[in-house]
């Protein structure tokens, strides 16, 4: 059984590969609970399916068994209308790579997403103001991405994902791209968040100071976590 206060439950998910003429047994059986304000380590060689893994949590891609559960709700079995609407609303997504609109300021990026989920553009822009000014980014909001550092782009990256205020985030080598001491500034500041929001998290990471940070670490090895 799922607790019920954790806004993110896996229930044993299974997914396989197929290679030509192989089977490629990437999850088998895996299980997962995240709590409120919880922000866990994923951690595991290159190839054994973190991203699958981030991607099934993330209601992006189909387990071919297991259930997940979001905010209580199963989400194994929906359609693809009620995933999407279970994504936007309790949902967040930070990758290696920013992913910025380079055409919108950063600001502007971080209002888009409230827009879509029905924020009027001034109750936007107050809430993406206000969380660029949490990520230290006061001062470059009105810069479009081409002028911002890497760490910079990244943090306007992670106050988007955060701005339709996720129960969930999911992050997959969020440092990944960035020197040290930016990975280090970056890290803090997605920790702060998830402390100052009570949000969940989930962090996909190869960096063991990293994942020595946060709350507990998972081990994904042989298609099960430990």
């Amino acid at each position: 059984m799922s607790d019920p206060l954790c806004p993110l439950s896996l229930r044993d998910i299974k997914r396989t590969f197929i290679q030509g003429d192989r089977r490629l047994e990437v999850l088998r059986g895996v299980s997962l609970d995240l709590r409120p304000g919880e922000i866990v380590a994923l951690v595991g060689q290159s190839g054994s399916g973190k991203s699958t893994l981030l991607h099934i949590a993330g209601l992006l891609e189909r387990p071919d068994e297991g259930d997940i559960i979001v905010d209580g709700k199963s989400a194994g079995a929906a359609g693809d209308r009620e995933r999407t609407a279970l994504r936007r609303r309790f949902l967040g997504f930070v990758y290696q790579y920013h992913h910025l609109l380079p055409e919108f300021s950063a600001i502007e990026n971080v209002m888009l997403p409230q827009m879509l989920n029905g924020r009027s553009r001034g109750q936007a822009r107050s809430r993406a103001a206000e969380l660029l000014a949490m990520v230290q980014l006061k001062d470059r909001s009105d810069h479009r991405p081409g002028r911002l550092s890497g760490g910079e782009q990244q943090r306007v990256a992670i106050a988007r994902a955060v701005a339709n205020a996720p129960r969930v985030l999911l992050a997959d080598e969020p440092t990944g791209n960035l020197d040290a001491a930016t990975a280090d500034t970056v890290f803090r500041q997605l920790l702060s968040l998830v402390r100052d929001t009570g949000m969940a998290a989930l962090v996909a990471t190869h960096n063991p100071d990293l994942a020595a940070r946060m709350d507990r670490t998972v081990t994904l090895k042989d298609g099960g976590l430990s």
